[in-house]
């Protein structure tokens, strides 16, 4: 599973490559991803397919709450997640797939995980708001 894990996120982002046109870069298309510092932001389709990992660790860090995503493992408010750090998996090469409301708090969020030593975070990229666009239910 270790080695299938890169290739997925690897297609994901070879998916991205031609998505939109010259015209409007931001037209929807399969599996639009972009890197976030070290973290890779991907689109709710992207998003949908990482989640689905095994081993990987959903985290809701919006506050306050705002519903969630089928299958969302932790609940952790992005303004807590250095001083609640014993709430994540002690295995800091855990995979982890943030998301919040807009996306603000993610990538606060997923910047403090980065310095507490997590390795594999993959972002919503314009959070539970682009996934009820892209047709996704949010549960309450």
């Amino acid at each position: 599973m270790d080695a299938v894990r890169p290739l997925l996120l690897l297609l994901a982002l070879a998916a991205a490559v031609g998505c939109g046109s010259a015209e409007n870069p931001t037209a929807p298309g399969p599996a639009r991803t972009t890197s976030v510092g070290a973290a890779v932001s991907l689109d709710p389709a992207a998003f949908a397919a990482a989640v689905t990992e095994q081993e990987r660790v959903t985290v809701n860090v919006h506050v306050p709450y705002a519903g969630e995503l089928a299958g969302t493992d932790l609940f952790l408010p992005y303004d807590r997640v250095e001083t609640d750090a014993a709430d994540l998996p002690a295995d800091r090469s855990t995979p982890l797939a943030v998301y919040c409301l807009t996306g603000r708090m993610s990538a606060e969020a997923v910047a403090d995980l980065r310095s507490l030593g997590y390795t594999d975070i993959v972002e919503l990229a314009g959070g539970m708001r682009a996934w009820q666009q892209a047709g996704r239910p949010i549960q309450q």
